[in-house]
Formats: structure tokens, C-alpha cells, sequence
């Protein structure tokens, strides 16, 4: 078994970038609104102006954020953008949300029969996910063993569809989500809000990857007292 008790963050700017795109989706951020001063905005975020303006390019290239020279920056919102946690579907209460996960652990070992994976055995991680800082969810994702025989630790950042592109070279291209409501799991964190055997939302989702296939089979229970499961369809 190996452990790693660290935050495999993003970096800064893309962390920035994806919690604005998710406000923007959840309409905190409205269409046509104004963001506030970059220096001011950099300040209450606490990271430099020159951080801000690199996730706010983001933006701009995803046709989100207007500059408008004299006056500001102006959200362009979209009803559908790519962004690094476009499937990641929990929020906070009030909507969106700066995702971030620390690794628990990572094990190779027979996958389960109900993940339907080509392989009989897969990487398991166990994750504590946290929302704007916030403990919100305890996440267990299976990866097909047939993808890969070993995991790069070292490579595994917050969002393990991002490892899994630039790393494994596998893209998922749709997933199935299964909400419900479960006890919490026995190797839940301490500092997650509910305890061993308590009830919570709970998400089974079954990813595909280029070819069809089932490659991510993935359990998450999460606190409904600090989150939501969000699906949007169709314009905003």
C-alpha cells in the first residue's frame, strides 16, 4: 500500500481559472457582469496580479472573460466550456466552488466485479475532496488495470482526468452517475463532516473512455450539508 498525505494541487492560476468557470456555471457569476479590479480581485484571492491575469487568460481563450480596455473585465458566460472539472458534478450549497482532492492512498489490487472492467485487477485511489477548502466528500475511483500497469504518484494532481489525458494518453468521454444515498464508508478521514456508518449522498459513476470501454469505476459520498450533486442541461 502506498500513502500520501499531501494536496496534489493544480497550479495556482488553474485552480483560479476552474473555481471562476465554476461560478460562472453555477450563475454566481452572472452574464455581463463585472469582475472587480485585478489588483483589488488578486488581493482578496491573496496571489499576485500577474497569477490573476495568467487564470484569467483562461478565460478569455475559452470566451468567458471580455477585456474591455478603459473599463474592465465582463463575463461572457456559456452554456457548455471544457474545463479541467467539466464532470465533477458537486457543489457547494451556494453553487460552484474551487475543487481541490488530497491523495489517501493508491493500491493495485483486484478490482471489484461490479466496476466491469476489462482487467481483473485496477488502481484504487481513495481521495479526500475538499470544496473551498471545505471537507465535502470521500472519493474511491478504480481504474482499469488494462489502461496501465503503474501509476506515476508523483504525477497525480487534483483532477485525476487530467493525469489520466496528459499522462496515460485516455480521455473519458462520458460517464453514467448513480445518485443515492449511503453510510459513510470505514476509512473515512476525520476530518470529513460525518462519521463511520452515517448516512450521506453517495454517487456511483462508470466512465468510458475513446473506445467505449469502461475504465473508471468511482464511489463518492458526500456531506449534503456542505454539498450538492448539480447536473445542467441545455442553455443557462
Amino acid at each position: 500500500m502506498s500513502t500520501s498525505q499531501r494536496a496534489s494541487a493544480l497550479p495556482k492560476y488553474v485552480q483560479i481559472a476552474e473555481g471562476l468557470i465554476r461560478d460562472i456555471a453555477a450563475g454566481r457569476l452572472a452574464d455581463g457582469a463585472r469582475l472587480p479590479p485585478e489588483r483589488e480581485m488578486a488581493e482578496q484571492l491573496g496571489i499576485s496580479v500577474g497569477t490573476l491575469r495568467h487564470a484569467l487568460d483562461i478565460l478569455v481563450d475559452k470566451d468567458l472573460l471580455e477585456r474591455v480596455q478603459g473599463s474592465g473585465n465582463y463575463i461572457r458566460a456559456q452554456a457548455e466550456v471544457s474545463s479541467v472539472y467539466s464532470f465533477l458534478r458537486i457543489e457547494r450549497l451556494q453553487g460552484g466552488g474551487l475543487p481541490t482532492a488530497e491523495v489517501l492512498s493508491i493500491d493495485h489490487m483486484a478490482a471489484p466485479q461490479v466496476a466491469r472492467f476489462q482487467s481483473p485487477n485496477g488502481f484504487r485511489f481513495r481521495r479526500l475532496r475538499f470544496m473551498d477548502d471545505v471537507p465535502a466528500a470521500m472519493e474511491e475511483i478504480w481504474l482499469d488495470g488494462a489502461v496501465t500497469d503503474s501509476v506515476d504518484e508523483a504525477a497525480v494532481s487534483d483532477s485525476l482526468y487530467l493525469y489520466y489525458t496528459e499522462s496515460l494518453g485516455l480521455t473519458i468521454t462520458s460517464a453514467e452517475d448513480r445518485v443515492n444515498v449511503a453510510p459513510v464508508p470505514s476509512w473515512v478521514d476525520a476530518r470529513f463532516g460525518l462519521q463511520a456508518g452515517d448516512i450521506a449522498g453517495y454517487i456511483e459513476r462508470t466512465g468510458r473512455g475513446q473506445d467505449g470501454t469502461i475504465v473508471e469505476f468511482s464511489r463518492t459520498w458526500f456531506d449534503p450539508n456542505q454539498i450538492n450533486y448539480v447536473s445542467r442541461l441545455g442553455k443557462n
